[in-house]
């Protein structure tokens, strides 16, 4: 756990006083590194990707206007970004203890709901804009 913690701390002082292209290089590689963990540890977020790799080529390929298909895209995305986000939060919640703790539950039960939302949110605009074009 140690290491982990200092290759952290690393991490962060790394982009302190960095400009420019390195302060990107940088970003962008951490960036990477959320999305690879995310795939290693997260079986949500390997479903949902499974399911945008579906749907984004389908939304890009339906005779629908531009903004129906950035709705139907965008979605999906959005979907992807809340599950990264639930998905720090319950690192950092477990990080701290793997014991039950009331706010620990909250915060992990707050994040599964906005996921929850999103997903809903996702399949509203799917049906709602096929409906409007198929019956």
């Amino acid at each position: 756990m140690q290491v982990e913690s200092q290759g952290s701390a690393q991490d962060g002082n790394a982009l302190r006083g960095k400009r420019g292209l390195q302060r990107i290089l940088n970003a962008t590689r951490y960036s990477a590194d959320g999305l690879r963990a995310a795939w290693q540890h997260e079986d949500a977020f390997r479903q949902e990707v499974a399911l945008a790799a579906v749907l984004i080529p389908v939304g890009l390929f339906l005779p629908v206007g531009v903004v129906e298909k950035i709705l139907l895209i965008g979605v999906v995305v959005l979907v992807l970004i809340v599950e990264l986000l639930n998905s720090g939060i319950e690192a950092a919640v477990d990080r701290d203890s793997l014991e039950i703790n009331p706010l620990g539950k909250r915060a992990k039960d707050i994040g599964s709901a906005a996921v929850m939302l999103s997903l809903l949110l996702a399949a509203g605009t799917w049906i709602a804009i096929l409906a409007a074009h198929y019956l």
